[in-house]
């Protein structure tokens, strides 16, 4: 298994990255399309079946990573423009991830499962503590 890490460029909150992701997944549904969200990107990952075998695309939202989507599926697509490019297919609605500073990079990256941020779900209380706190803690360096 390995995992993808990809900034959210215009996010900002996991909240936004969720609203225009359920947005995103509606236009789909009523074009009779699979209600999986999507990201359109020009590298097809050449470690595809590591990604498939439980992979997450990790979202770098405002220098921290903030939260991944399960990876269920890569295909090749063609853009408007003719060229060859690869969708992302995710399950829809972000999980929360214990908050981790990343700095700027240019399209996307792997990530190393032992490298990868655990859930929010996954540490006591974290999921109750509101994002802003999340990140003022990650900020500090108290994670």
């Amino acid at each position: 298994m390995i995992h993808l890490q990809k900034l959210s460029v215009g996010s900002e909150s996991i909240e936004t990255l969720t609203a225009w992701q359920i947005k995103m997944v509606e236009h789909k549904i009523k074009a009779g399309k699979a209600p999986y969200h999507e990201h359109i990107t020009r590298m097809f990952p050449k470690q595809k079946e590591a990604l498939l075998d439980g992979g997450s695309i990790y979202w770098v939202i405002k220098g921290l990573v903030q939260c991944r989507n399960k990876i269920i599926g890569l295909e090749e697509v063609r853009r408007k423009d003719g060229i060859k490019a690869c969708a992302i297919l995710m399950e829809p609605g972000p999980i929360p991830v214990v908050p981790t500073p990343k700095r700027p990079f240019q399209g996307w990256r792997y990530l190393q499962p032992d490298a990868a941020p655990a859930d929010m779900a996954d540490i006591s209380g974290g999921s109750e503590l509101p994002a802003e706190l999340r990140n003022k803690l990650a900020e500090i360096g108290a994670w």
